[in-house]
């Protein structure tokens, strides 16, 4: 795909630009810059993450939070360039369209929310899947009932897995049973996972019983909320700037237009990587190509629908690699629990020692990995919050700061 031209970039800014000039609003050459500058930096953002979302890597854990930098870092520039032409904000038409940003932002706070309850969904998986580990813990001499405690993890993460594929909706229907966990369960197998003597029975039952009551703190979307729905308001009626509003807003409408893009593609890609309701793919993305950033993020929406097209991800819960890994695991483990007869063969134990050393690896990337993503989405929860703040004192509509 050929790169957009110095005189295509200038074709979508000079009427803005050639306005300041005209109208007094400040030196031609600096506005220029500026947003120049910005789309500049969307454009090499993107294009970075694109680049690097090679086959092993696209959606994974890691990847994630690098799409949620390129998100905040964006924020936090478009938000200078706003506090930079406060004289412009609050003019049209750029208080429209800031008002028209400013409810797309308000629907991406839902989607933050249903993303931290997805990833406590993950987390559940994730700890039955500690059980089986802990349970077959190779430095332990394997017996039937750690056997039997396995099977029934494995079984519960089946359904559970399985449940969430069926019904977009059962997610939060089914977690609304679970009762609230106290505050240590998340770090719970974090210290226990690495008990040499593995865990007593009462308290290995203990922890079963835990996982009947885990439930997010906090469960901010109704039962009848649609993540789908959320996303297809999200991108209602964005369109590229027309000439008449680059003029009229000194070029402004241009990086507002790039950003509710950004914010559009961003809340997209995490609904397609995190299970929530009723997730759906289908939004579209209207985006001319003479802007300097369309290509990579359009070839990351590319590289993301190809992904939910493959057979094994098709009816997936959620696109995130690391719960392909879970539900491939949790097949091998599945598999391999039913093979198990007693007394054990030596070449059957050390399979069982392989694949939990497997696991363990898996297990620990998770424990790694969730909580700065959770931290990422609560950043960008706030900093969502943070602007829409600052645009409405910026325009007049929020409280005085005299």
């Amino acid at each position: 795909m050929p790169a957009t031209t110095d005189c295509q970039r200038r074709s979508i800014l000079s009427l803005g630009i050639h306005s300041m000039e005209s109208r007094g609003g400040g030196s031609s050459e600096e506005g220029e810059v500026e947003l120049e500058r910005f789309q500049r930096q969307v454009a090499d953002r993107f294009t970075e993450l694109s680049s690097s979302s090679c086959s092993h890597e696209l959606l994974s854990i890691s990847w994630i939070r690098k799409l949620l930098d390129v998100f905040l870092s964006c924020q936090q520039e478009f938000g200078m360039i706003l506090c930079n032409n406060r004289s412009v904000v609050n003019k049209q038409p750029m208080d429209r369209l800031i008002e028209e940003f400013m409810e797309r932002s308000v629907k991406a706070l839902d989607v933050c929310n249903a993303i931290r309850d997805g990833i406590q969904q993950i987390r559940l998986w994730e700890k039955m899947l500690e059980i089986v580990l802990i349970s077959l813990d190779s430095q332990k001499v394997l017996g039937e009932g750690q056997v039997r405690r396995a099977k029934k993890a494995l079984i519960d993460l089946a359904i559970g897995m399985l449940d969430d594929k069926d019904s977009g909706t059962s997610l939060a229907h089914r977690n609304r049973s679970f009762g609230r966990h106290n505050n240590t369960s998340n770090n719970h197998y974090t210290n226990t996972n690495h008990t040499s003597n593995g865990l007593s029975r009462d308290h290995h039952h203990h922890h079963i019983r835990s996982l009947g009551h885990f439930r997010s703190l906090s469960w901010s979307v109704s039962r009848s909320w649609s993540a789908a729905r959320q996303l297809q308001a999200i991108g209602n009626n964005l369109a590229a700037p027309r000439g008449n509003e680059i003029v009229a807003s000194n070029g402004l409408a241009v990086p507002l237009f790039t950003m509710s893009s950004v914010l559009l593609f961003v809340m997209w890609a995490i609904v397609a990587a995190i299970p929530c309701q009723d997730r759906g793919l289908h939004v579209h993305f209207n985006i001319p190509r003479q802007f300097t950033w369309a290509a990579p993020l359009l070839s990351l929406h590319e590289k993301i629908l190809e992904e939910s097209k493959k057979r094994d991800r098709k009816n997936a819960c959620g696109l995130l690699r690391e719960i392909y890994q879970m539900e491939k695991y949790a097949r091998l483990m599945s598999e391999l629990v039913d093979s198990v007869n007693f007394p054990l063969t030596e070449e059957k134990e050390g399979e069982v020692k392989e694949r939990v050393a497997e696991l363990a690896q898996l297990c620990e990337a998770m424990n790694v990995g969730l909580d700065p993503l959770e931290r990422q989405v609560r950043e960008v929860f706030h900093r969502i919050v943070r602007s829409r703040t600052e645009g409405l004192d910026s325009s007049g509509r929020g409280h005085s700061t005299g």
